[in-house]
């Protein structure tokens, strides 16, 4: 049976206020990590504009803590290369795998989007595709919201950080943890595709224990990869099973 409702076309307004309302939860969690992010910087020393700037121009989270901590004088440019590039490959499979949902968009407008993808709005945005088509004002009114918490509350860290301590002391840096394990079970909807969580999860476990960080992230996605091209190589095609139907 046709869903009406999701056939039936919506405003700008009510696109955008989609996305936020599906974003609000990563929004709360960005928040004390962001706010780790600009006390760590500030202490590093960088001024509260230059961590307001880093977060507009970068806008990778993790990259960003990653290359904070190595921070040092003089800047340890092949260690931060390096790092930031295995952490920040993974953007490249997400890319991938969200630009023929979004191909319909501006190319200029499909560049500004994706520069602020996150791992937060990436998982929304495929979850939006599977129920009706991106519009610009959901895709690009998500990833602005998330953009804009991120920078502001990374200007308050380094603003407020020194005052407020260390957010990790309450268990902040989990809030993340907690949103990906809620996305990823809403992803896994059959058991290829929990193969797929299982194998990238003991992968990337594997890897942290025997390599550390951030290696565990590129074995996690490629092994995931791997996984899914075995597990999904013999599942019969869309017409075919049409064909079996009764």
């Amino acid at each position: 049976m046709t869903d009406l409702t999701a056939a039936r076309p919506r405003s700008t307004l009510s696109e955008m206020r989609d996305g936020i309302a599906d974003l609000w939860p990563a929004m709360v969690a960005a928040a004390p990590i962001a706010l780790l992010y600009g006390a760590v910087a500030l202490a590093k020393g960088l001024s509260p504009l230059e961590v307001m700037l880093s977060s507009a121009l970068i806008f990778a989270g993790g990259a960003q803590l990653a290359a904070i901590e190595l921070w040092t004088v003089p800047v340890p440019v092949a260690a931060l290369v390096l790092s930031t590039f295995l952490i920040n490959a993974r953007y490249v499979l997400m890319s991938a795998s969200l630009a023929p949902k979004v191909a319909h968009l501006p190319f200029a407008g499909r560049l500004l989007g994706f520069h602020v993808l996150a791992d937060e709005n990436w998982a929304l945005a495929e979850r939006r595709a599977a129920q009706r088509p991106i519009t610009a004002a959901y895709f690009f009114g998500m990833g602005a919201a998330f953009w804009i918490n991120w920078v502001a509350w990374s200007y308050a860290g380094a603003m407020l950080g020194p005052l407020l301590g260390d957010p990790r002391r309450f268990g902040a840096d989990f809030a993340f943890t907690a949103i990906f394990i809620g996305l990823i079970v809403s992803f896994v909807t059959g058991p290829r595709a929990g193969l797929v969580v299982v194998v990238s999860g003991l992968s990337a476990t594997g890897a942290y224990l025997a390599l550390g960080s951030p290696w565990h992230v590129r074995a996690g996605a490629l092994a995931g990869m791997g996984a899914a091209v075995l597990a999904h190589r013999d599942a019969p095609a869309p017409a075919d099973q049409a064909e079996a139907a009764p």
